[in-house]
């Protein structure tokens, strides 16, 4: 018989819950203003950028890719996979070591803006980031592509886009008591936002957010999601949203990039490392959530996942996240 979930019973909400999960809430905030001619160059880093140009124009180049992404006024960038990149104000067609500015010149006071670059028009670069749990992934986030752009111009976005925008804008220059939260608050409406504005043009790329635009398998993701500790198979799942195995097995693989009973087992250790790492519950109850009857037998499969066992990984990760105000370049 299907499985089909109820016409009442609300689907959870897959992308919510994967960045809730995934990412720390340390945020990183700097704000430049930059004179033309100007050009940073930014290492690889272990968190995924995001800029906000409030005034002027720049290009992006991200390491290893060919196109070249033109930011205007009121566009937000992420780049999600921590890429290396350059940044400029397109005034040069070529550049030199000598173009760039200096480490020690991007150091951002706590307050207010640092002012960089030459005498030409200004560009106002707001720049944060987020941190995401070194050990945790998901193939929802690491298919998605080297630099996200969300321009101004863009129908589906502008309704949302230019408040945000507008937002951060001033809460940055204001450095008002409470203004770290808020910004933190306005980048979690960013990143969302970026992550719903790729999953919904996503539909005829390759594996990974385009899954959840999917009915069959955006509804499968939506019930491992939602009843982790079930004991799931792929005929279960492929009954419970009303196709065959094998077609079901097919096509979760191309969309999300890995085979469905796989993809359950890295969410289930996903989830019990932040329960571990977020929740008094005992290792049995954790085990319990994640739909292990047996201890040990969550002790093995934890152990594979991350390396260490459930107890040694709750003794060295029990640290709360923080949210702090700073530059995000140094």
């Amino acid at each position: 018989m299907s499985e089909r979930p109820s016409a009442a019973e609300a689907p959870p909400d897959v992308v919510s819950e994967v960045l809730e999960t995934l990412r720390l809430s340390t945020v990183l905030f700097g704000r430049f203003d930059l004179r033309a001619p100007w050009a940073l160059r930014l290492p690889k880093k272990d968190n995924a950028t995001f800029y906000v140009l409030a005034h002027g124009q720049m290009l992006l180049r991200v390491d290893g890719v060919d196109s070249t992404f033109h930011v205007s006024a009121g566009d937000v960038v992420l780049v999600p996979q921590c890429s290396p990149h350059v940044l400029d104000d397109g005034s040069r067609r070529t550049l030199t070591s000598r173009d760039f500015i200096s480490a020690e010149g991007l150091r951002s006071p706590v307050t207010g803006a640092r002012r960089l670059g030459g005498e030409g028009p200004v560009s106002t670069l707001i720049t944060g980031c987020f941190r995401f749990n070194a050990g945790m992934q998901s193939p929802l986030l690491s298919s998605l592509p080297p630099a996200i752009h969300l321009s101004a111009r863009e129908p589906q976005v502008a309704s949302w886009l230019s408040s945000t925008v507008r937002l951060i804008d001033a809460e940055s220059q204001a450095r008002k008591p409470g203004s770290a939260l808020v910004l933190g608050r306005l980048a979690d409406v960013l990143l969302v936002q970026a992550f719903r504005a790729r999953a919904e043009s996503a539909a005829t790329e390759g594996a990974g957010l385009q899954a959840l635009a999917d009915p069959t398998i955006g509804a499968a993701l939506g019930l491992m999601h939602g009843r982790l500790g079930e004991p799931w198979t792929v005929e279960r799942l492929a009954a419970s949203v009303g196709v065959s195995r094998s077609g079901f097995a097919a096509r979760f693989h191309q969309l999300v990039g890995e085979p469905p009973l796989q993809y359950l087992a890295r969410w289930r250790m996903t989830k019990a490392a932040q329960w571990l790492r977020e929740t008094q519950d005992t290792l049995p109850e954790v085990a319990e959530r994640v739909g292990y009857v047996s201890p040990v037998a969550f002790n093995k499969a934890f152990k594979r996942w991350h390396g260490v066992g459930p107890g040694g990984y709750r003794r060295t990760h029990g640290a709360a996240p923080v949210t702090r105000m700073g530059a995000s370049f140094t």
